[in-house]
């Protein structure tokens, strides 16, 4: 008899355990798709000549700010699996040193398992707030891939600027040397002034301190874009490929819609305000009670008895049901007025969130439409100009009709200029590159259609 209820008790023992682990597999078949391990990216040799798509998708295996919101939107899809999982079965077993008499014989030891099973209906709840934030998790990871490309793009022209200055300032400094040599001829010849000369001199002295300051400048961005792509500071990147400076297809109350429907932030607002809606609702059910099914046995000795009863020695089976008691109304009220706020708190960033976008957007529209205008101003009239009024003043001074002075300052006009078509251009580039982080995708092109280039 004995053998028969111990029997019975470890296969209620594996029963329950079998539903455990059945319930387990019901809420892992909604579990949110975890990202799989990112395959080894093939190494991109960027010390001959680097171009950006290049460089972002570098930094898109290698940056460790990408990485970590991976490795986090990685422990959130996880963290469904915790969530929605039923609590830990709990077995307990008493020894008794001095065994308890009972009728049926001495007690001693007994056992109990028990399984807690929450309110129908919660552990779908928590799923459903659990899955927003995975999705939170999700839109974390786009937005660092988001920034990094975009720091990187504009790490990208402020280099290019500063190279194509300094092949700039190179060129100028092998044309005023030659001017200066001329200078120095005419003034043995009386046809040009000692001034003539020492502006001559000191304008050379300006163009090797500009290049030295640019070639510092290039080094210390070098070293930003080393460290967003997770490179050594000093590691050698190549010579940039020139960036076309793409028009902007989109009016700018297109880019506004664009960024409240596809932004990064403005989407994270809007999953945070779903989720606190789900909040609410879960509140509801850690109002409800809680149930607890469990399994008691007994081992019951043989009682050092005369005449023992015809049931002695058997062992005592029970069943145990158990219900949590939500007492504590403040406590409970409370759960679902914390819930509501956060709710209120979340639309209220989505709409602070879509008014900053705004601000942003139009802030750069701005500064993207003013270099689109220097670029056409100087690229097609200022530089054209300078270097034709260069050559004629270079001329009537050949031909003793004009100073050597005009000819250095016209000089100088023409290296402005170029100078100011490459910033530019650079600040055309990260404006741009702010405007698509801002709208969430590309502003160069719609859907099949490929936009042309502007060319200044």
């Amino acid at each position: 008899m004995r053998t028969i209820k111990r029997s019975v008790f470890f296969g209620l023992f594996l029963g329950i355990l079998g539903l455990w682990s059945f319930a387990e597999g019901l809420a892992a078949a909604d579990t949110p798709s975890a990202p799989s391990a990112m395959a080894a990216f093939d190494e991109i040799d960027l010390e001959e000549k680097a171009r950006l798509p290049d460089l972002v998708a570098y930094a898109y295996d290698r940056n460790p700010v990408i990485r970590a919101a991976r490795e986090a939107w990685r422990a959130a899809a996880e963290k469904y699996q915790i969530r929605t999982g039923l609590p830990d079965p709990q077995l307990m077993v008493t020894y008794f040193p001095q065994p308890i008499e009972t009728r049926l014989g001495p007690q001693d030891w007994s056992a109990t398992i028990s399984q807690k099973f929450p309110f129908p209906g919660r552990l779908s709840k928590e799923g459903d707030v659990a899955a927003q934030e995975v999705r939170i998790a999700r839109l974390d990871l786009d937005r660092a891939v988001r920034d990094v490309s975009v720091a990187i793009q504009e790490s990208y022209h402020e280099l290019l600027y500063i190279q194509q200055a300094r092949s700039i300032a190179g060129k100028n400094a092998g044309l005023l040397d030659e001017l200066r040599k001329i200078s120095e001829t005419a003034y043995a010849e009386d046809r040009a002034a000692f001034l003539d000369v020492a502006k001559a001199q000191s304008q050379t002295g300006q163009l090797r301190y500009d290049m030295l300051l640019l070639e510092e400048l290039e080094q210390t961005e070098r070293t930003r874009l080393n460290g967003l792509l997770n490179r050594p500071p000093e590691a050698a990147i190549g010579e940039l490929a020139p960036a076309a400076a793409r028009p902007v297809v989109y009016s700018l109350e297109e880019i506004y819609a664009l960024a409240e429907a596809h932004q990064e932030e403005i989407r994270i607002a809007d999953a945070q305000v779903e989720r606190a809606g789900q909040q609410i609702a879960l509140s509801r059910y850690q109002n409800l009670p809680d149930f607890n099914i469990g399994f008691f046995y007994a081992s019951i000795g043989q009682p050092d008895v005369a005449n023992p009863p015809p049931d002695a020695g058997d062992d005592a089976l029970g069943i145990q049901f158990g219900v949590s008691v939500p007492l504590w109304f403040g406590k409970n009220a409370s759960r679902t007025r914390q819930a509501r706020a956060e709710a209120e708190r979340a639309r209220a960033v989505r709409v602070e969130r879509v008014n900053q976008s705004r601000t942003q957007i139009r802030t750069l529209f701005f500064k993207l439409r003013n270099a689109e205008r220097l670029m056409t101003l100087y690229g097609k009239e200022m530089i054209p100009q300078a270097l034709a009024s260069m050559e004629t003043a270079e001329t009537w001074f050949r031909e003793g009709e004009g100073s050597f002075s005009d000819v250095v300052e016209i000089q100088a006009t023409a290296y402005n200029f170029q100078l100011s078509v490459a910033r530019a251009r650079a600040d055309y580039g990260r404006a741009l590159a702010g405007l698509e982080q801002l709208a969430g995708l590309n502003l160069t092109q719609r859907e099949a259609e490929t936009a042309g280039e502007v060319k200044p």
